[in-house]
């Protein structure tokens, strides 16, 4: 594997999380070290770090403290 795409890896510890649980990953990245890039959006899809994940979340949360609060009154 290449030093640009170790240092990449290292950066993050979710990242080095991932490739534990899919091996597939250093295959992958051993042949083409670009797919950087498609590891890092997998990573954000399974572990729900995209921006409309963040959004989706608040969304629940503030319906969640709305029922709650209806349910009070």
């Amino acid at each position: 594997m290449q030093v640009n795409a170790l240092t990449e890896l290292k950066k993050d510890p979710k990242m080095v999380e991932l490739l534990k649980y899919n091996s597939y990953w250093l295959k992958e990245l051993n042949r083409d070290p670009t797919s950087i890039k498609r590891y890092k959006s997998d990573m954000k899809a399974k572990y729900h770090l995209r921006a409309t994940d963040k959004i989706s979340d608040a969304i629940d949360n503030i319906d969640i403290i709305s029922n709650v609060l209806s349910a009070l009154k």
